[in-house]
């Protein structure tokens, strides 16, 4: 990874100029990363401790309601890194791990759940970033900054409201807020207030990713993961790949970001002066179509293609799935893969979300204006992720 913005930023230069003088063993910032075994969290805690990241270096506490797992990537050695298993929707545990913490300079919340509706959703993603504030803000002096990162639906509105409002794209940070009910707007305003009581002291950013392309342990929105593992069932069973989706994501333009991408997004609005207090889109920068990609994966896999077909050949890989368990057992038993259940390696409702959507694409200018020039190669990102998945045995 190249940090390509690190020299144009006289306030990050510095930082990086100073690194010297730093006693052996001090750290020039000090990260808690919020649902660190998630899709960008895996990211943020396998960027921060680099030698080269800027504001470093970087001493990093990864919290997570579930342990690591062993057999994901080192993270340094595990030098800079403290592993924290922490239940932020639990106030108390969240109080009694989190509190301690008195050399934060910087928080980086990536943790989501999921719940039925978006009125549970607000109750449940409002209360585990409340936990992690209270547990903290009274006890981190030195707190810096905050990063928050939701994500699309912002613009288009959460799951159970897709159909009936949304912004037309592309998706730019000055468009109002849509009028639903949206656990986003509920975080944003829940980090405002909670901020005001700081008298500017701690800035924040908040990052919006489209459809993210990464690598986790524990994802409910790892599309690429999920594809693979769909993938290796298919060449168990000797099908060909089929797309299940619809015609208008098969054939239209769509974007996407890549995970660590939107780590160096936050890292960079973490330590540079001209994003402080600002939103940001995150996504690669570029375009492609899932017809392409559609091909690029059954070459990974070694597989036939077939696209879209008509709207009668539509189908759900929800319901396709059903009953798989035991084909994905023998799987993993045969090619000697991490033991793995389907049900934790396949979002299939995710993904029947993502290849079944409206053309969405959102616009990188504000991020670019302020300064933030990172992107990707969508295409080689895809791939990337694919092989990491292979690298790591949770596919063959």
């Amino acid at each position: 990874m190249s940090w390509w913005w690190a020299g144009a930023i006289g306030a990050v230069r510095k930082k990086l100029d100073d690194e010297s003088t730093l006693p052996p063993g001090k750290y020039q910032s000090v990260g808690l990363v919020i649902g660190a075994t998630g899709i960008v969290g895996t990211s943020l805690v396998e960027i921060l401790p680099l030698p080269d990241t800027p504001g470093g270096p970087w001493k990093v506490y990864a919290v997570s309601r579930r342990p690591r797992h062993a057999w994901l990537p080192s993270v340094s050695d595990g030098v800079h890194v403290e592993q924290i298993q922490c239940d932020v929707s639990d106030a108390a545990d969240s109080l009694a791990k989190l509190s301690p913490l008195t050399d934060l300079t910087h928080i980086f919340y990536v943790a989501w759940a999921n719940r039925q509706s978006e009125e549970e959703n607000i109750a449940a993603n409002t209360a585990m970033l409340r936990n992690v504030l209270e547990a903290v803000l009274p006890s981190a002096p030195n707190l810096q900054h905050i990063c928050l990162q939701t994500g699309r639906k912002h613009y288009i509105g959460p799951f159970d409201s897709l159909s009936k409002v949304g912004h037309d794209p592309p998706f730019h940070e000055d468009l109002p807020r849509l009028p639903c009910p949206n656990f986003y707007y509920a975080q944003e305003d829940l980090l405002f207030e909670s901020l005001r009581s700081r008298e500017g002291a701690v800035s924040w950013s908040v990052h919006r990713p489209g459809n993210i392309f990464g690598f986790a342990s524990s994802s409910l929105m790892n599309i690429v993961g999920t594809l693979c593992v769909y993938a290796a069932i298919c060449k168990g069973e000797g099908e060909p790949l089929r797309w299940p989706g619809n015609r208008v994501i098969w054939e239209a333009f769509s974007d996407a970001s890549d995970a660590d991408l939107i780590a160096e997004q936050h890292i960079w609005a973490a330590v540079d002066p001209y994003a402080k207090n600002e939103a940001f889109n995150c996504s690669n920068g570029d375009v492609f179509k899932w017809k392409h990609l559609w091909k690029v994966l059954a070459e990974q896999f070694g597989l036939e293609v077939i696209g879209y077909r008509g709207e009668e050949e539509r189908f759900k890989l929800e319901e396709a799935m059903k009953g798989k368990e035991e084909i994905w057992e023998q799987i993993v038993k045969e090619n000697q893969l991490v033991p793995t259940r389907l049900e934790d390696v396949g979002a299939w409702w995710f993904a029947d979300f993502v290849l079944n959507a409206e053309e969405h694409l959102d616009t990188m200018n504000k991020s670019k204006e302020h300064g933030f020039l990172g992107f990707r190669n969508t295409g080689k990102s895809f791939v990337s992720w694919i092989d990491k998945m292979k690298a790591y045995k949770i596919v063959p």
